[in-house]
């Protein structure tokens, strides 16, 4: 057979068969199918947390007594105490000289004796004239001046006598003692200084009680009730258990914070003008939380990966609050029961196709062992 006998008929049914065939349009762009990514998820859960408060203050006396001297120019004779001794109420704190007050009660004495030897001998010219009025023997005149001298001295013997009073008040106060039972804080005062009632000579801490002064952030503040217990961390590591004893009513303008007194048992490690920490606990309730894996961070603060219903990822901004069981509380964010990606979809971005791997929500022990 000739070769070209053959060969036509082939030509032609390739033609034909191409002619059937629709050319691609370039035109229109090439889809490709789109990758997915396996990504474990879990949800946004109601978890039983504890919602605690972490502040700083200072420790003050719950209750603090000036003690100084009510008078003024008599030179300190003995100082008795010392900074952190324990003083009981009445008790003697410092003795001032009283040698100079001691000729002033002296000459007290004396005037108060030769007032009252005067007021004795006005009383008795005045008795010699009694029943003398209008018969002539004495003018009247001179009876009711005698009389009048003898109610001037009387009144003259008071005020001697007054002074003296006066003198021995002062004389019982210059022994400077405490008005309180409680712990002396700071002793302002050596022998040989003169006393002045606008310097105080001692700080005493009234029955040795020290406590926290807390500040609080406004927001938090109404969190905190009176008698709320909470545990006091020292700088040297010691913790105490105290309870929330006064809130402030004010709020300070400048830097919106209120004051918490916290009361504290006795302990020596406490002095007035250390710095605490205290934690404020509260029982737990069902708040929305996820589990710590989910929650990724960035410059512009936490954020969680969000599956919708057509398995894409999102990027949602969240404010945290606490953390525990491996749990970390949203105070704002996506609902309850929103997929959130865990920590896997630290690649993803907006928009993502993603494969979710269910994952059941762990906490505390289990969790740490998962891991």
């Amino acid at each position: 057979m000739n070769p070209r006998s053959w060969a036509l008929p082939l030509t032609a049914a390739l033609v034909l068969s191409a002619g059937c065939s629709k050319a691609p349009d370039a035109s229109k762009p090439q889809i490709e199918p789109e990758d997915s990514r396996a990504v474990s998820v879990t949800q946004v859960v109601l978890h039983p947390m504890a919602s605690s408060l972490t502040a700083s203050g200072l420790l003050v006396p719950r209750e603090e007594a000036a003690v100084g001297s009510e008078l003024s120019g008599f030179r300190v004779a003995e100082v008795m105490v010392e900074e952190g001794a324990t003083v009981q109420e009445g008790q003697t704190l410092a003795r001032l000289d009283s040698e100079l007050l001691q000729a002033k009660i002296a000459q007290a004495k004396a005037s108060v004796a030769q007032a009252k030897a005067q007021s004795t001998q006005a009383r008795g010219e005045a008795a010699r004239v009694k029943g003398l009025d209008g018969t002539g023997i004495i003018s009247d005149e001179q009876i009711q001046s005698r009389r009048a001298q003898a109610q001037s001295a009387m009144a003259a013997v008071q005020v001697a006598q007054a002074q003296l009073n006066e003198l021995g008040t002062q004389e019982r106060r210059m022994l400077v003692s405490a008005p309180v039972a409680g712990t002396v804080l700071e002793r302002m005062v050596r022998p040989g200084d003169v006393a002045s009632p606008s310097q105080p000579m001692f700080r005493i801490a009234r029955d040795g009680l020290i406590e926290l002064d807390a500040e609080v952030p406004e927001d938090s503040l109404a969190s905190i009730v009176v008698d709320q217990s909470a545990v006091i961390t020292l700088p040297s590591g010691t913790e105490l258990t105290g309870t929330a004893r006064l809130l402030s009513p004010r709020i300070d303008p400048l830097t919106k914070l209120g004051r918490v007194r916290v009361r504290l048992p006795h302990d020596p490690e406490l002095r007035a003008g250390g710095y605490a920490r205290v934690l404020f606990s509260r029982d737990a309730t069902p708040v929305p939380a996820v589990p710590e894996k989910a929650v990724q961070f960035e410059a512009s603060g936490p954020l969680l990966i969000v599956i919708d219903e057509h398995n894409r990822a999102h990027r949602v901004p969240i404010h945290t609050a606490t953390r525990a069981d491996g749990f970390v509380a949203i105070e704002q964010g996506p609902p309850v029961g929103t997929r959130v990606a865990l920590g896997g979809g630290a690649f993803l971005l907006d928009g993502d196709l993603v494969s979710p791997v269910e994952s059941k929500p762990v906490a505390g022990n289990d969790q740490a062992r998962s891991q």
